[in-house]
């Protein structure tokens, strides 16, 4: 974030406000958008929360500020044009004044946003430990049990594969990829580590 260079922009367009997309930094939702001018940006960058220029308010206005519910920033990235921001935060609480998580509605997301808000809630149950629910004995269960139950749906996926159909092989995935969730967070890793070792093996080709 650091490195984001605020002056590279185009305040010369739109009376010097850029459209600022604030997008979750882990499932890709789109959070909301807003309006930045050099000020809002500078204090964005510096005090690491998002902050806007509010054109009802005729001030700036950090999200949150009266709520709670901060927008944290991960990354700023510029579009080729230099005339829109890109945001990428870290939600404290849901974004939307009417309490959804966009303010774009719940259903927003794209269905792959899932697999990061499912990994978000796995990391939180293992350090909240809410009397019962199914993650929390498993997570007490211990390592060995837990890497059997991988062990025990991957079969089972398998087997589903070659003689069930697709709804029982569909059923079965998912509880395979919810187990290794839970395994992985066991280790102190998230989906996210997944993800960059996939991308490592699989650079993008132009």
């Amino acid at each position: 974030m650091s490195d984001f260079d605020a002056q590279t922009l185009d305040w010369n367009k739109a009376d010097g406000l850029l459209p600022a997309v604030i997008q979750h930094w882990r499932s890709g939702a789109v959070l909301m958008v807003g309006y930045m001018n050099l000020n809002a940006l500078s204090q964005t960058l510096q005090s690491g929360k998002v902050t806007f220029w509010s054109r009802s308010k005729q001030r700036l206005w950090t999200k949150g500020e009266s709520s709670g519910n901060f927008l944290h920033v991960k990354s700023l990235h510029a579009d080729c044009d230099k005339d829109a921001i890109l945001v990428a935060a870290d939600p404290q609480g849901p974004t939307c004044h009417l309490g959804a998580a966009s303010c774009f509605g719940d259903t927003s997301a794209p269905p792959l946003a899932f697999l990061a808000e499912l990994d978000s809630l796995v990391a939180a149950r293992e350090v909240e430990r809410p009397q019962g629910s199914y993650t929390t004995r498993l997570f007490a269960s211990g390592l060995r049990r837990m890497a059997q139950k991988v062990g025990e749906e991957g079969v089972e996926t398998a087997l589903a594969a070659v003689v069930e159909n697709d709804e029982a092989l569909l059923g079965e995935a998912a509880d395979l990829v919810y187990h290794l969730l839970i395994l992985l967070r066991a280790r102190q890793l998230g989906l996210d580590a997944v993800v960059e070792i996939l991308q490592a093996r699989h650079p993008a080709r132009h």
